[in-house]
This record gives C-alpha cells, structure tokens and sequence, in this order.
C-alpha cells in the first residue's frame, strides 16, 4: 500500500465508497464523477502505478484476472447493450491516480469520439 495513493485508502477502508465488487485480488467501486450512466473504477489490491508498471510488476494471472473480472461486473451491472473498458497511462493520457485501475463504461449509448 502507498499510503498517499487515494487507490490504496480506498481499498484500504480509510475511504468510503460505493463498492461493487471485491476478491482476494482487486476491489472495485463507482466513480465519484461518473462519465457514463455506470462508471466503475477497478484496481488491483497491489499497488503499481499504471498499465506499463503492471505489465512488468504483476503475474499474468493477476493481468487476467483484471480483465476477466471487468467482464463480470459488466454481466453484474446489466451493461448488456454493451460497455466500455479504458485504463489511461500517465499524465498525457489523463490518468488522474497513479495507481493502476480500469474503467468500466457503459448502461447508455456511449459516444463514438471516446476510444
């Protein structure tokens, strides 16, 4: 855990959220400025501080796990017209935490101009 990492209070409980879902891995909760009718924020329990950093800091199975996890909380939230799953990397992309988390888009049609 980094303790000045918002990510890592939040899992940690020091923070509220809105949690939808949790495992031994990640923890996943709703975004505080939501930018779909469902935006969720999942991150890994351990703390590394974007995409290219898990690549090389995270087993494959745990990288796996990530993804197979969005499309559950996908299937949980009904997202089933369709739903979007970023993960932004470094400030040029935008990331706004510097611990690595996806975001999962959906319950409304999205807007073609987000990639």
């Amino acid at each position: 855990m980094a303790n000045d990492c918002i990510f890592c209070r939040i899992i940690a409980g020091e923070i509220p959220s809105a949690g939808v879902w949790e495992d031994d891995c990640c923890y996943a909760f709703r975004d505080i400025a939501p930018q779909a009718k469902t935006h969720v924020v999942l991150v890994p329990r351990q703390h590394v501080r974007d995409i290219a950093e898990a690549g090389e800091a995270l087993d494959d199975r745990l990288l796996a796990h990530m993804i197979r996890t969005a499309g559950k909380i996908a299937r949980q939230e009904k997202l089933d017209g369709g739903f979007r799953v970023i993960t932004n990397c470094g400030p040029d992309a935008c990331q706004s935490v510097p611990h690595w988390h996806i975001h999962i888009l959906g319950g409304e049609k999205l807007s073609e101009k987000m990639a």
